[in-house]
This record gives C-alpha cells, structure tokens and sequence, in this order.
C-alpha cells in the first residue's frame, strides 16, 4: 500500500487551555504579538493626547484634551450655556455595544488592512491641524478616528463594520459649543409655540421676546432663558434616541429615521415643560410655578421626549401588511355577521 495513503492530513492544533474554569486560552505567537504591538500604539495614543493634544488655554491650565473635554462636562457657564454632562456616560454605553456585540467582533475574519493604516495617517493629521489652530474638538474627533482605524489595521473592515455605531457614538463626548448660537432662535421658538398651546388651553398670555407674560393681577412673568432653550435637552435626547436607535431598529434607514425624529421630539418635551409650568402658575400662582415647581419640570421633558420616541419607534418597527390583513379580516367578519342577522 502506498505510504501516503496512510497519513491523514496534519490539523493545526487547537489552543492548550491554560484554566477549565475560566477557559483561558493560550494565544498562538502571532496573536500574541498582535496584540502587544496594538495595546502599544493605544498607550502611545493616550500619552499623545494627554501630553500634547490641548493648545487652548481657556478656563483649562492643561496640555491634555481629556482635560480640557472634561472641564467642558462640568461647566454649563463658561461656554455658553449649553449643559454636556451627558458626556461622561458616552463612553460607558459605547463599551456596553462593543460587549453587546462581542459574539461578532469574536466571530469575525481578521486580516491586516491597509485602509486602516490611512484612516491612521489622516487621523494624526487631523489632531496635528486641531493644536495648531487651537482647535481641540478636531483632534478630539480625531482621536475617535484612531480608536477606530487601529482595530481597522490589524482586524480588517469586518472588525471595523461592527465598530463604526460604538466608535461615532463617542461623537457626543465631544463640547460642540458652535451649537450654542442655536441658543436664542430655540428660545423664541420654545416661547412662541408654548405661549399659542397655552392660549389654545385658555390660559390668557403673551409673548414679548423670550418672555411669557399675563396681565392677570398676580400673573407669570416668565423669561425663558438659555437653560430653558432646550439645547441641553437637544444634546442629550439625541444621544439617549441614537443608542435607542441603534438596539430597537432593524435597518439602517429606519435608525437615521428615529435619530433625526429625536430633533423634534426635544423640542416637544421642552415646550411640554414650559406649557406645564404655565398651567401650574395659572392654578397655583407665579411662586408656586417658578420657585417650587420650575427646578422639577425637567422630568416633565425627558417624560414627554422620551414617551414619544419609545412611540415613534413602535411604529417605525409594526409590519403594516400584517396590521392591514388584520384590519380588514375584521371588516370582513363584521360585514358577514350583518348580512346573516
């Protein structure tokens, strides 16, 4: 008998495990080194941007943009009014889709692609231009461009596919303060619309710039200010609608869909808060309504946003058809009980 009928062919062999009970595996070289070498450049990474990625000395005494970023979260003055201290959760929940997805991430072919080396290139680019014009949200944006393109090198586009939502979430850590000038025509409109809905409701007021006025003796005089615009409320249903987005809807057009909707919705949880707290003053007086109720009517909006979106959801996700055959199955049986009575 030929010899090389005799031998089978040679399987590469499986991992050792090195713990049963926690199926730690022993990685192969190649990973080994992979890894090392990543875990590397995202060290190197952090030291950049810690130790040279903040050019701007506003309110900030620091060379770090995390530092800068950070200080950002936690004042709502300085920079316009504007409230990022949904900021510090961004992270937390883009960590929660990276675990959400790991079968995936784990699952998916891996190979070294160039691409990702560009995404790198441009990347540091961009955070070079950002220090040079003082621009610390470009290299912000920038270091998000690394976080993604360094698992696009060495894992390839099937890696980075799963990686692009968690990656452009970190987006809303970012300060956009050039939102800020939407500040003032949000409060005209914020004023405006409330003040017809409160009319429509047969509550006597009027508008005069950012103020809500009534000439009943004891009446409001209620000045929507930068607080009550609705931008932090903008920001932060965005980003609560864009990872709610992300779990509940199946297709890409249908998550774009429920984002942009998040627009209108804060708008609408901002002018419900507002309407309420001019029903409360119209029964209770102005001191009820903007000394004791005013600091709670914030969980009016984020009820009212919320609600909404939860609802347009739904109705992104019904299978239409179905509800249709449903409806007229309905109409049907009803048409044949009163032809046979």
């Amino acid at each position: 008998m030929n010899d090389a009928a005799n031998h089978t062919p040679a399987t590469p062999p499986k991992p050792a495990i090195l713990s049963e009970r926690w199926r730690l595996a022993v990685l192969e070289r190649e990973q080994v080194l992979q890894l090392g070498f990543m875990s590397a450049i995202i060290g190197l990474i952090f030291v950049l941007f810690h130790l040279l990625g903040n050019a701007v000395e506003h309110n900030v005494d620091s060379r770090s943009a995390f530092s800068w970023m950070m200080s950002r979260w936690t004042d709502s003055i300085s920079y316009g009014g504007a409230d990022y201290s949904h900021g510090k959760l961004i992270p937390l929940l883009s960590l929660a889709v990276l675990w959400y997805r790991r079968r995936e991430l784990i699952a998916a072919p891996k190979q070294i692609c160039q691409w990702g080396l560009a995404v790198i290139v441009l990347a540091l680019l961009i955070h070079w231009l950002g220090v040079k014009i003082q621009q610390t949200r470009l290299s912000l944006f920038a270091l998000i461009m690394l976080l993604w393109g360094v698992p696009f090198y060495f894992f390839g586009w099937q890696v980075a596919r799963q990686l692009i939502f968690p990656a452009a979430y970190l987006i809303f850590c970012i300060p956009l303060t050039f939102l800020d000038t939407l500040s003032f025509p949000l409060r005209i409109f914020a004023t405006s619309f409330s003040t017809h809905v409160a009319n429509a409701l047969g509550i006597g007021v009027y508008s005069s710039g950012s103020q809500i006025l009534s000439d009943v003796s004891g009446g409001l005089k209620f000045d929507v200010a930068d607080p009550c615009s609705g931008l932090r409320s903008l920001l932060a249903m965005l980003a609560v609608t864009a990872g709610y987005a992300y779990f509940t809807q199946k297709t890409l057009l249908k998550q774009w869909t429920l984002f942009l909707v998040g627009i209108p919705l804060a708008l609408a949880g901002n002018s419900a808060r507002i309407i309420s707290i001019i029903i409360v003053s119209a029964a209770f007086g102005e001191k009820a309504a903007l000394k004791i109720y005013h600091d709670y009517s914030g969980y009016i909006m984020f009820i009212v946003a919320v609600s909404l979106m939860v609802g347009v959801g739904a109705l992104l996700n019904m299978d239409y058809r179905k509800q249709w055959r449903r409806a007229r199955g309905w109409l049907l049986a009803r048409e044949g009980a009163a032809e046979g009575r």
